[in-house]
């Protein structure tokens, strides 16, 4: 019998401030996707240039202003926490000088990156212009806010939020988008897209179960996930659940062969979309009226 390789998945946070998280496709073994975290002290600044790449910045908490050569925006009225609010997001296309100083106490930030084919205007978007979707059912209901959603006006990036209450499963039934596929008549069916999830849960000693695994069991790797802590999806079925007593948030970022979230989802378990009888009360968990 062969035995499946073993997988690194799971990033623990580098330290507890500054750069506390960074990853590069050479990090993941993938092709696309970059991403970064900190946490700055009030004044401090994160100055660069994308270069060939456009980004995606998600505010997770706190206050900053940003210049960049496309335009200058600030925010005023960013969350205290991931569960006190919704995300401000900007989105800056290749070639933009930008200087992103923290203006709370405390600023944690996150970037996700990948090189962009066309150029778009760059777009500061406030938790407001956020759509928030309610997805699956039962104690498999989440929240979903849209930031650089497909349509976005972008070339590749996508990030979204998700929120999954105490007890609850998400990104399930288990969906996978690791090869591009088409239908007859050329629609996509399925992207190819390198992902990141992001954790943060609502207490310190709180935590998260994820998932990762293929079909033919090449993959298969069950974590314990952490506030802070980073799960790298390459490919498979990524479902995940949330500890009973602990909320869970989790920030993904997507790359790869389309702007798109097409996928597949695991054929053993499409059965369940249809067995729901209502949706969770306790979501929407959060909203733009909680942002500070």
């Amino acid at each position: 019998m062969s035995i499946p390789k073993i997988y690194k998945l799971v990033k623990h946070p580098l330290r507890s401030n500054g750069i506390y998280h960074r990853i590069s496709p050479v990090d993941a073994g993938w092709n696309h996707l970059h991403f970064e975290a900190r946490l700055m002290k009030k004044d401090e600044t994160w100055e660069g240039n994308t270069g060939d790449n456009e980004y995606a910045f998600i505010l997770l908490s706190g206050n900053y202003r940003v210049f960049t050569d496309k335009g200058n925006w600030q925010t005023v009225n960013g969350r205290k926490s991931v569960f006190e609010g919704i995300a401000h997001s900007l989105y800056l296309p290749r070639h933009t000088s930008f200087k992103i100083t923290a203006e709370s106490e405390v600023l944690d930030i996150a970037a996700g990156w990948c090189l962009a084919h066309e150029d778009f205007p760059a777009r500061f978007k406030r938790p407001e212009e956020a759509a928030i979707e309610i997805r699956g059912g039962d104690n498999a209901t989440r929240q979903i806010n849209s930031l650089v959603e497909p349509g976005f006006g972008c070339s590749r990036i996508i990030a979204v939020e998700v929120y999954t209450p105490s007890g609850n499963w998400s990104s399930f039934p288990a969906h996978k988008h690791d090869e591009r596929k088409t239908d007859k008549n050329g629609n996509l069916t399925e992207s190819n897209l390198e992902e990141v999830y992001f954790y943060k849960i609502d207490k310190e000693q709180g935590y998260a179960i994820q998932q990762v695994y293929t079909s033919d069991g090449s993959l298969n790797e069950l974590m314990q996930v952490r506030t802070n802590d980073l799960v790298l999806v390459p490919k498979g079925y990524h479902p995940v659940t949330a500890a009973h007593g602990y909320h869970c948030y989790y920030l993904n970022f997507l790359a790869g062969s389309d702007q798109s979230l097409a996928n597949t989802p695991d054929p053993d378990h499409s059965w369940i979309f249809g067995s729901w009888k209502g949706t969770d009360p306790r979501i929407p968990m959060v909203n733009s009226s909680m942002n500070n």
